[in-house]
């Protein structure tokens, strides 16, 4: 099984819903190789719940999971800010994970995110998976945080972005923090862009459904990271293309319509 671990469904967190563009999403995801993934959208997305109640109405339920029409599994999850800086992910059955969003509500704008202590407290009253997004990115602290804090994380983020700007400096950090905090990696590519899906992909030996399964196939670390020859490209093209649609938005435009007429990328 081919798995993205760290996705989003929207162009953007302040852009509106749009099912057009998240089916585009996930059609091309299925292009590109991958068997599931885990739909980490930001916790203050506009329409965090939309986004799943329509993913509810489209596709099966199978254990933990939503299995689209073109087959594609979808891993609920979820993508929170944290009060020191840094991102950190979280992976369940949906309806935790939609009440875990609504519980985070009053924690939504800059300035009143949760600390990092009290969000893990939070988390540890479901049954979800968590980890450390992009560790070392600029602007996060993860890697500065207690030890004692940090033991309460279960996996870390080998982030597409991060590879791609320098796949040796995110590869050797990566690892080493999670050598010292005794935690498997996992492979995210953090695209808001089809074109950035399959930078990074995780294999993983055993198709699974529930969370519980998911969580033991991490850790036996049988998995394998995969990262693309042309993963730099993707990811400088994605952003590309983000800054125009979004622009396109900006002025008033359709960017769905737009992206969805141009044969070159659909």
């Amino acid at each position: 099984m081919y798995i993205d671990f760290h996705t989003h469904g929207k162009l953007a967190k302040k852009l509106p819903f749009s099912t057009e563009y998240t089916d585009w999403l996930f059609d091309q995801a299925r292009r590109a190789g991958l068997d599931a993934l885990c739909l980490t959208e930001h916790f203050n997305t506009l329409q965090f719940e939309e986004i799943y109640r329509y993913l509810e109405q489209t596709g099966e339920k199978e254990g933990d999971t939503l299995v689209l029409a073109n087959g594609l599994r979808i891993f609920p999850g979820m993508e929170t800010d944290i009060a020191e800086g840094g991102h950190i992910l979280s992976v369940g059955s949906m309806g935790e994970i939609l009440e875990l969003n609504r519980r985070l509500e009053p924690y939504k704008e800059r300035g009143s995110f949760l600390p990092f202590r009290e969000l893990m407290k939070l988390f540890s009253e479901y049954h979800v998976i968590v980890g450390g997004a992009h560790p070392f990115r600029e602007g996060g602290h993860i890697p500065e945080l207690p030890p004692e804090d940090l033991a309460s994380l279960q996996f870390l983020d080998l982030n597409g972005k991060d590879v791609a700007l320098n796949r040796e400096e995110t590869e050797e950090k990566t690892y080493a923090l999670a050598e010292q905090l005794r935690l498997p990696v996992v492979g995210g590519s953090d695209t808001h862009q089809a074109i950035q899906y399959g930078c990074i992909r995780t294999w993983m030996e055993k198709e699974v459904s529930e969370i519980s399964d998911l969580w033991k196939e991490m850790q036996e670390k049988k998995h394998k990271i995969e990262i693309a020859d042309h993963a730099r490209d993707q990811v400088q093209n994605a952003a590309l293309l983000k800054r125009t649609l979004k622009t396109v938005h900006e002025l008033g435009g359709n960017y769905v319509s737009v992206l969805l007429n141009r044969s070159v990328i659909s």
